[in-house]
């Protein structure tokens, strides 16, 4: 009986990839008759998958069944579903089973890790954890972006500052695009994750107070991009284009690096240079925000309510 409410989640995945395909997409003849919900029948993508329409509507409706793994390539064939969207339909199934009791580990970054940091101190850098949860970074990623020390511990969160802050809307000139990317992998770590009650409250929050949010999160949409270009405006140092980087720890596959950089020579290089000097003066006070900040401090004789700030049951 565990794992019925990510089954349950299984299938609401499998009807929402259905739901955004057209009769065209798939190669299914229209037929001429009037289709009363958006997307495929069921019919039709048991009949792309090779299985029965039966069987189908059993997966969508989050049945305790057991598909073979060939089964599952026929299904997410028939959704047309890109690398990241297959592996999260892997993790709903795999992870269904998870013990809500389990305790969920509080994440630490290693000291080497924290020198790298350092060590490309000229270029923005964050290393995020579960719930995209900012759990270190650099003086020029707090410069640039926001001083996430300063927040709250329950406030320290990518997804959450860039949805429901007012300056985030006002520094990515595409908010939207990155906005809807954050919840996206916001969704490949709650389908991970299920039993995450951190994850979930996060969830909660942002459903109610963000109308786009809800919107992006009943699509079911997943994001799991290691690289990129964001396009920012700064108010003290203007327009910037920035290439970003996600760099994945061998020994901690819920933990990424993401360095942002600009080419070369180029005005976005000249506005971090500048960026950098003009919070030169903070330097000392940052550094020592940044080391109350870190995942030792947060984790010292603490619990995940410590990181959240709140508690599970």
């Amino acid at each position: 009986m565990e794992g019925m409410g990510q089954s349950a989640e299984f299938g609401k995945f499998l009807k929402a990839m259905r739901s955004r395909l057209k009769p065209e997409d798939a190669g299914v003849a229209g037929g001429g008759s009037a289709r009363r919900v958006p997307g495929l029948r069921r019919e039709e993508i048991a009949r792309l998958a090779d299985v029965s329409t039966d069987y189908y509507t059993r997966l969508e409706q989050g049945r305790n069944i057991h598909p073979s793994r060939a089964v599952l390539d026929s299904v997410a064939r028939a959704l047309k579903l890109d690398a990241g969207e297959q592996a999260h339909m892997m993790d709903l199934l795999q992870h269904c089973a998870e013990s809500a009791r389990s305790p969920v580990p509080v994440q630490a970054v290693r000291p080497a890790l924290r020198q790298l940091l350092a060590a490309v101190g000229d270029v923005p850098a964050l290393v995020l954890g579960r719930r995209t949860d900012v759990l270190a970074g650099n003086r020029m990623a707090f410069l640039l972006f926001a001083d996430f020390p300063e927040l709250p511990p329950g406030e320290r969160n990518l997804t959450r500052w860039l949805i429901l802050d007012p300056r985030a809307r006002e520094l990515f000139r595409d908010w939207k695009t990155v906005a809807a990317e954050a919840a996206g992998a916001l969704r490949v770590d709650v389908g991970r994750h299920p039993n995450d009650a951190q994850a979930n409250q996060l969830v909660g929050e942002l459903a109610v107070h963000s109308e786009l949010f809800r919107h992006w999160w009943a699509g079911h949409r997943v994001a799991t991009r290691s690289s990129g270009s964001v396009r920012l405006h700064h108010p003290a140092v203007g327009d910037l284009e920035l290439n970003f980087e996600n760099l994945v720890p061998p020994d901690d596959p819920d933990q990424v690096l993401r360095v942002f950089s600009a080419k070369p020579g180029s005005p976005s290089a000249d506005a971090l240079a500048l960026l950098g000097s003009l919070g030169a003066s903070t330097t000392q006070e940052s550094t020592t925000a940044g080391e109350a900040f870190g995942p030792s401090a947060i984790s010292r004789d603490a619990g995940p309510a410590d990181v959240r700030g709140t508690k599970l049951p």
